[in-house]
């Protein structure tokens, strides 16, 4: 099984991610047997020799998909 450690702004928000979406509100993060939090923020860098999620925080209403 493959976790992420996640960062937002050089902090440590959570461990053991399972699943990340992005959404229009920010980034949907998912660990098992919790409920799915949204982050307002924008995935800046995935490092997976680390397992490390990097994000960037963003004002609501500012997110931007390619």
């Amino acid at each position: 099984m493959c976790q992420v450690a996640v960062y937002l702004d050089d902090e440590k928000i959570m461990d053991d991610v399972m699943f990340v979406e992005p959404t229009p509100e920010g980034v949907r993060l998912i660990k098992l047997f919790e409920p799915p939090r949204v982050v307002p923020a924008a995935i800046r860098r995935v490092d997976l020799m680390k397992n490390k999620l990097f994000l960037e925080k963003i004002e609501r209403g500012k997110v931007q998909h390619e």
